[in-house]
C-alpha cells in the first residue's frame, strides 16, 4: 500500500469487444441495488475533488468493480445518440455515503460528474454489503476519448479506480448505421469547364439530413478554397455549383452531414494530374533568382538541367538537386534559353524551360577558323564574364581552362570579346570547346565538338548549344 497522499490508479483502455453488438436503451436512467434507497444527482461539489486520509476500515478494495460500455438511445432508426453505460460496485463501510463517477473528455478537457448517495440511516444497515450502481445518462460522441474515475463519497486518498475508454467510431456497424455524424454518403460530381465550376451532389444520405459541401486544398489538412455551402434537408439531392480558378491536383471536394463532429467524405479527382504544377516557375531578374513555388504539395526531385539541341534530352547540372515538397530556390542563375528545370515524381519526369522565349538578354559563342588558329567569340548584350575550356572526351571529358575574358556593356548594342586557340590544340575528333559564364552560380555551357580543320574560314563540327542565354 502506498503511503501519504498517493492515489492508487487502476488504468486500463476499455472498449466494446470486436463483434459485440452495442445495446440500445429507450430512456437513460439510474439504478441502485434492489431495495436500497439512493439519490442520484449531477455533482458540482468541488470539495469532493480533495481527498481525506482514509480510516483503517476503508481500503482501495472497497471499490469492487467499474464496468464501461457504449449504448445507443434512438428516436427512430438512423437518429440515435451515444451514451456511456457505467456499472460500479462498492462494499459499504460505516463512514461511506455512496460513490461518484466522473468523465473527463481528453479531447475537450470537459469534466462531468454524477453521484449516488445513500441516507445515513440506510448506509448504517448496508455496512459489509455491496452497493451496486448503474448509470447510462452520460451522452458521448463518436470516437471520443474518455477518462472515467470512480471515487467514494467522501473521497478518501488511495481509494480510486480510473479507466481510459474510447467510444466506438464510424467503422463499427451499429454506430455507422445509427449515428447521424457517420452518414457520410457518397459524392457525385461533374466538371463544367466552360463555367469553371464543379457541380456536386450527395447520394445515399437520409432525405431528412442537411449537409455541407465545399472545395478545399489538401496540404496537411484540407484548407478552405471556397466557403462551405449548406444544402437543407428540404432539398435532397440538390446539385451545388462550386467555382474554381484552376483544376489543381490538391483540389478536393469535401462533404459532411450538418451535425457536430460529422465524418467527412473527401475525393480529390485531379490528384494524378500534376502537370500544371510545373508552370509555377518565377524568375527575379534583379536578384537573378529562379524559384518554383507550387500551390500543391508534391513528392519528388527538382534539378536544373541543360537542354540539348541534338536529342531533346535535358542533362542535369551537378549540385542542383532539391527535394520536394516545398518551394525550391536557386540564386545567381543565368537566364539562358536552354537552362531548364527538371521535375521527377513517381509518375515520370517533366522539363520546363522558363527562358526559352528569349525575353531575357542572352549570350552566344561562335567559333571561326583563322590562319593557324580558332577564335571563340562571345557576344552579349549585358556585362558578363566567360571562360573558355578545352575538353578531351576520352579521359573522360577532362577539361582545362584556357582563358577568362569579360564582356562589357555597350548600351543596346551587342558587346563582343574573343579568345584565340592554336589550331593544333583543336583539330581532333575527341576535343570540344566549351564556353562558360562564370559570374553566376548556375549556367549551361556552349559547346562545340568533333571539330575538323579545313580550308581557311570554314569550321565543321557539332555545336551543342550556340545560344545559352
Amino acid at each position: 500500500m502506498l503511503s501519504g497522499n498517493a492515489i492508487i490508479f487502476l488504468t486500463l483502455v476499455w472498449g466494446t469487444l470486436e463483434g459485440q453488438t452495442i445495446s440500445q436503451i429507450s430512456e437513460c436512467g439510474f439504478a441502485c441495488s434492489e431495495g436500497v434507497s439512493c439519490k442520484s444527482k449531477v455533482n458540482r461539489n468541488i470539495f469532493n475533488s480533495f481527498c481525506r486520509q482514509p480510516l483503517p476500515s476503508v481500503t482501495p478494495s472497497v471499490l469492487e468493480s467499474l464496468t464501461l460500455s457504449t449504448t445507443t438511445k434512438c428516436v427512430h432508426r438512423g437518429a440515435c445518440a451515444l451514451h456511456l453505460s457505467v456499472s460500479a460496485s462498492l462494499i459499504m463501510e460505516e463512514s461511506l455515503r455512496g460513490l461518484e463517477i466522473c468523465l473527463l473528455s481528453l479531447d475537450t478537457q470537459e469534466t462531468r460528474c454524477h453521484s449516488a448517495r445513500i441516507p445515513k440511516v440506510s448506509s448504517q444497515k448496508m455496512v459489509g454489503r455491496t452497493l451496486q450502481v448503474h448509470f447510462d445518462c452520460f451522452e458521448v460522441s463518436v470516437a471520443q476519448h474518455l477518462y472515467v474515475t470512480l471515487k467514494t463519497i467522501p473521497y478518501y486518498c488511495e481509494v480510486q479506480i480510473s479507466r481510459e475508454y474510447r467510444v466506438e467510431d464510424c467503422t463499427d456497424a451499429d454506430v455507422g448505421r445509427n449515428i447521424p455524424a457517420c452518414f457520410a454518403g457518397r459524392l457525385n460530381y461533374n466538371v463544367d469547364h466552360a463555367q469553371k465550376a464543379i457541380k456536386v451532389h450527395f447520394a445515399d444520405i437520409p432525405r431528412s439530413q442537411a449537409y455541407y459541401v465545399r472545395l478545399c486544398l489538401k496540404w496537411f489538412a484540407c484548407e478552405d478554397y471556397s466557403p462551405p455551402v449548406l444544402v437543407n434537408a428540404e432539398q435532397p439531392g440538390k446539385a451545388v455549383s462550386l467555382k474554381y480558378s484552376q483544376l489543381l491536383p490538391c483540389l478536393c471536394i469535401e462533404g459532411w452531414a450538418a451535425v457536430p463532429d460529422a465524418v467527412r467524405i473527401q475525393i480529390c479527382p485531379f490528384e494524378n494530374d500534376t502537370r500544371i504544377l510545373w508552370d509555377y516557375i518565377f524568375y527575379n531578374p534583379f536578384a537573378q533568382s529562379l524559384s518554383w513555388e507550387p500551390p500543391c504539395p508534391v513528392q519528388g526531385q527538382v534539378h536544373l538541367c541543360g537542354m540539348s539541341k541534338t536529342d531533346d534530352l535535358c542533362w542535369e547540372l551537378s549540385h542542383t538537386g532539391r527535394t520536394a515538397p516545398g518551394n525550391v530556390h536557386y540564386l545567381q542563375v543565368d537566364p539562358q534559353p536552354w537552362l531548364c528545370m527538371k521535375f521527377t515524381t513517381l509518375q515520370g519526369s517533366w522539363v520546363r524551360c522558363p527562358f526559352a522565349d528569349g525575353n531575357f538578354p542572352g549570350w552566344k559563342m561562335k567559333i571561326h577558323q583563322l590562319p593557324d588558329k580558332f577564335r571563340a567569340s562571345f557576344i552579349s548584350r549585358s556585362p558578363a564574364h566567360f571562360q573558355v575550356h578545352l575538353c578531351n572526351r576520352t579521359e573522360p571529358f577532362h577539361c582545362h581552362v584556357l582563358e577568362t575574358i569579360s564582356v562589357g556593356s555597350q548600351g543596346d548594342a551587342d558587346a563582343i570579346a574573343h579568345v584565340d586557340i592554336p589550331e593544333a590544340e583543336v583539330c581532333s575528333p575527341d576535343i570540344c570547346i566549351q564556353g562558360w559564364r562564370t559570374d553566376v552560380d548556375y549556367s549551361v555551357p556552349a559547346q562545340m565538338c568533333d571539330i575538323r580543320c579545313s580550308d581557311y574560314g570554314q569550321v565543321f563540327g557539332h555545336l551543342y548549344s550556340e545560344w545559352i542565354a
